[in-house]
């Protein structure tokens, strides 16, 4: 596959899975909800994280590529304000802690390098980071009403559905990288 398609698919592969995660949030945990957009468990937190875990850039191009069709079409279609600021909070946070694995823990693409305490502090440190950004995005635009409420509940939602996404994948590669080259292939670093 050449580069350029490479990069096209996972910008899309990226988009559809994180758009498939928030539908199967709504169905799965939709009993979850505290507020609009904040639940204490939202599987698409741990997707946008593995998305850029995995694919870097490309994964953060189509988060926010997902994150602006959701946010002015579904979540915020009457304030295009919130849509468009959302979408770019929800990538700059799991694409900070990406930059921050790559250089802390020396990412590798398989993710074969981190143990399972450092994904858990990735997760524990997107799951900060991402509430927090929002939170001081929506107390600049004066909507302070619950916020503490909302920011631990955030927190909460986000560690829960990084950890579960997390370690399913990583439990996955393990299985697909158990000899060291994936089944039908081998992956390029």
């Amino acid at each position: 596959m050449s580069n350029l398609r490479l990069h096209v698919v996972s910008v899309i592969g990226t988009a559809a899975v994180f758009v498939l995660s928030l539908w199967l949030n709504e169905r799965v945990f939709a009993h979850t909800e505290f507020v609009r957009g904040v639940n204490w468990i939202y599987l698409p937190s741990g997707v946008r994280l593995l998305s850029t875990l995995l694919l870097g850039s490309d994964g953060a191009l189509g988060l926010l590529i997902a994150s602006w069709l959701v946010d002015f079409f579904y979540f915020f279609p009457h304030d295009p304000v919130r849509s468009f600021a959302g979408g770019i909070i929800a990538t700059v946070a799991p694409y900070a802690v990406y930059r921050l694995a790559r250089e802390w823990y020396g990412l590798k693409a398989s993710l074969a390098n981190l143990t399972a305490n450092r994904l858990l502090i990735l997760a524990l440190a997107y799951s900060i980071a991402n509430p927090l950004l929002h939170h001081i995005w929506f107390a600049l635009r004066g909507d302070t009403q619950n916020i503490v409420e909302r920011f631990f509940v955030m927190v909460a939602g986000d560690l829960a559905g990084a950890l579960i996404v997390l370690y399913a994948a990583k439990a996955l590669l393990a299985m697909l990288f158990r000899n060291g080259v994936p089944r039908g292939g081998r992956l390029e670093e």
